[in-house]
């Protein structure tokens, strides 16, 4: 009975008097029964008061304006495109806005077009755009890693909608491209499809 009381009391003194301040409780060593040391929890209060102090500031760290600012400031450099997908029923291509680098615009769309139709078993090491802006003709070459497991040729109907499709579709239909017609390389030979 002289243990429970050595400890209740000291505990029960110390959270009256944190209910009175309003502070945080903190333990006092003679009610520390796990053997660790109190004072990291002697140091809570005044380390969350320090926190206290440190919340402004990280809340107006992050300021909101600045971001816009800095958006803003980028925007003279990005070009919204539309980005054409193939939609749930493979029917049709639909279009989504996208935001690009005007500088390299025709091969950052492409890029997006790539980034929307990407699979596992149809790996694209990579791919080159030219475009002759005499005849207005883009010439898209992909080129396969050698680890993919499928062939442009082994696409379905669908498939081949959804990538050459959509690349052409994206190509031709924002004008500030001034591309009139698309046709598809592999490593510099017409995919026939």
């Amino acid at each position: 009975m002289y243990n429970i009381k050595q400890y209740f009391i000291p505990l029960l003194v110390g959270v009256m008097l944190a209910g009175c301040s309003g502070d945080a409780p903190t333990t006092d060593n003679s009610n520390n029964q796990s053997g660790s040391p109190s004072t990291p929890v002697t140091e809570s209060p005044a380390g969350s008061s320090d926190t206290k102090d440190d919340t402004p500031d990280k809340t107006q760290t992050p300021s909101p304006g600045g971001d816009k600012a800095a958006d803003t400031g980028t925007d003279k450099n990005r070009l919204t495109l539309d980005i054409y997908q193939v939609d749930a029923q493979c029917e049709k291509l639909v279009p989504n806005k996208v935001a690009v680098s005007a500088e390299n615009s025709v091969n950052a769309a492409v890029g997006e077009v790539l980034e929307q139709v990407a699979s596992s078993d149809l790996e694209l090491a990579g791919y080159r755009v030219d475009v002759d802006a005499g005849s207005g003709m883009a010439t898209v070459d992909l080129r396969l890693s050698p680890d993919s497991q499928r062939r442009f040729l082994s696409l379905s109907t669908c498939e081949q909608l959804a990538l050459f499709g959509s690349l052409r579709k994206t190509l031709t239909d924002n004008s500030q491209f001034n591309i009139s017609d698309v046709r598809f390389t592999e490593q510099g030979q017409e995919i026939e499809l």
